[in-house]
């Protein structure tokens, strides 16, 4: 079945004549003379597509344009316009609408943007729905996304879990480094043992060793019993070091040796105790700078980053925001006693254009501070934080979204393999000679 479209133009001739092509053509067309009467059709009925025109008296197209993505975020809004103005073609776009169109209208070309509307509805819809399948199927400890930085993790995280070596989790602040981590212990034979997360940057640097190693009693003020320490206490389990990076001098060599010979070293100690534990790190911070400053030792760098593990910023993954959005608003939904919201499609794409320096986590603040504010069942731009309405980071057009987003993976595979083309094109799955073409078009030669 066709889906239903709305036309709203005050110019009888133009109005039936493109409702009798499309007629025509297959589809459930509807027709209003003017802002107002396609409004209360619009709140009455289901429609997919509104082709509105832009001058009409009392309510002009650009208020029903407004008044749709505020009330129907899910309708398509496509403007017709006889003036050739591209500050109100900008301006439609910018409120929300899918395309515009030049009056007089070619039916051809009209019919063309209608059928690659549907196209692109139903392709965005399977889309969806499959990386909501492959993650429930995944189920990677809440982590979300399917691009292809996503799927690369994954499949470390895969092949890591059931050895027992020492893993390095690498990647920006609130990239989910501690998902990375739960996962890898979820798929590991110590999944019924105890997984410990220990922030580094949260403990003392005088009580580092105490708390890691553990301390006889009476080993300093205010141990009034021995304690066995985190790594003793893990028992079998894994235990998560993340920002490691901050871990003081004086405990670097502890942990090595403890990684190594499987002993520690209690603080007030004369001889090492026997323990046994999993250790996974993780750092957003450059440890070959701290190599070279003197601040962290080299062979425990090269012990702990037996195998590496390398989070995309969310910024390089942008094809994974629409699925966070939406798992983001069903828990913070939830926990706030609302039903489901859903992003209206102003809202989505300002989140789709955030640059996110904050990577996920400031995603899943901006969501669940959207959803106090949000009064309706749909987050609107007025819920978002007032920088969303000045980000602009992401093309306005479809083309020009498309080839910002085949740019990024380009360059960021060329950066995971070093800058091997050859490698590179094979795991972009596109032959050498079309990776140079893209190489040259992106002007990505030189990187």
């Amino acid at each position: 079945m066709k889906e239903r479209i709305l036309i709203a133009d005050d110019e009888e001739v133009v109005r039936i004549n493109i409702q009798e092509f499309l007629q025509a053509e297959g589809y459930a067309v509807d027709a209003a003379t003017d802002g107002s009467e396609a409004l209360e059709q619009i709140r009455q009925g289901d429609y997919a597509l509104v082709i509105t025109d832009i001058r009409m008296p009392g309510l002009d197209g650009i208020e029903l344009l407004e008044r749709v993505a505020a009330e129907r975020p899910e309708t398509f809004v496509l403007v017709m316009t006889a003036y050739a103005s591209i500050d109100t073609a900008v301006e439609s776009l910018r409120l929300g609408a899918y395309d515009y169109l030049l009056k007089p209208v070619v039916f051809e070309d009209l019919l063309r943007r209608v059928q690659n509307l549907f196209e692109y509805r139903a392709l965005r819809e399977e889309v969806t729905r499959l990386r909501r399948h492959l993650s429930s199927r995944l189920g990677f400890e809440g982590m979300v996304g399917d691009s292809p930085g996503m799927r690369a993790v994954y499949g470390l995280i895969n092949k890591v879990a059931p050895t027992d070596a020492t893993v390095l989790i690498v990647g920006e602040s609130g990239t989910g480094k501690e998902l990375v981590a739960r996962a890898i212990h979820a798929r590991s034979a110590a999944v019924e043992r105890e997984f410990i997360p220990v922030n580094m940057a949260a403990l003392a640097r005088d009580t580092v060793e105490a708390q890691l190693f553990g301390h006889e009693k009476g080993a300093f003020t205010g141990a009034d019993r021995a304690r066995d320490g985190l790594l003793r206490s893990v028992r079998n389990g894994t235990i998560f070091l993340d920002e490691v990076g901050e871990l003081p001098l004086s405990a670097q060599a502890k942990l090595l040796r403890a990684v190594e010979s499987h002993e520690v070293l209690p603080v007030g100690a004369q001889r090492p105790v026997a323990t046994a534990f999993r250790l996974v790190t993780a750092t957003n911070r450059d440890l070959t700078a701290a190599l070279a400053e003197g601040s962290f030792r080299e062979d425990l760098y090269y012990r702990l980053n037996v195998f590496r593990i390398e989070l995309p910023p969310l910024r390089d993954r942008r094809e994974d925001i629409s699925e966070l959005v939406a798992h983001f608003l069903r828990i913070h939904s939830r926990a706030q006693g609302k039903d489901p919201l859903g992003p209206t499609n102003r809202a989505m794409k300002a989140l789709l254009g955030y640059s996110w320096p904050g990577n996920v986590r400031e995603l899943s603040n901006v969501i669940e501070r959207a959803c106090i504010l949000c009064e309706g069942d749909r987050l609107d731009l007025a819920d978002l934080p007032s920088e969303f309405e000045r980000d602009e980071g992401l093309p306005m057009g479809l083309k020009g979204a498309v080839e910002a987003s085949e740019r990024r993976h380009i360059d960021w595979v060329l950066r995971a393999v070093g800058g091997n083309r050859e490698q590179a094109a094979r795991m972009l799955e596109i032959d050498p000679a079309t990776l140079y073409r893209r190489l040259a078009k992106y002007d990505l030669g030189d990187e």
